[in-house]
């Protein structure tokens, strides 16, 4: 069973003990583009994150995503 975006964002946040919040705070010190908690939640939650969000977010939470070939 695969967990959608949102499941597994909140679970690297929780192993980081961290929140919506800093994570959001972090988006925007990153990236410069203002990234309020209500929006990182609303993208979370309707699962508009976009690929390249989620490769900022693994990044800022020490995670990299990566490609497996099946075996």
């Amino acid at each position: 069973m695969t967990m959608d975006a949102n499941t597994q964002i909140r679970v690297l946040l929780a192993q980081r003990a961290s929140n919506i919040t800093d994570l959001a705070r972090l988006l925007t010190e990153k990236t410069g583009k203002n990234c309020s908690k209500q929006n990182l939640s609303n993208k979370l939650r309707k699962g508009t994150v976009r690929y390249d969000e989620m490769l900022v977010i693994a990044d800022l939470l020490g995670f990299e995503i990566k490609f497996e070939e099946k075996k």
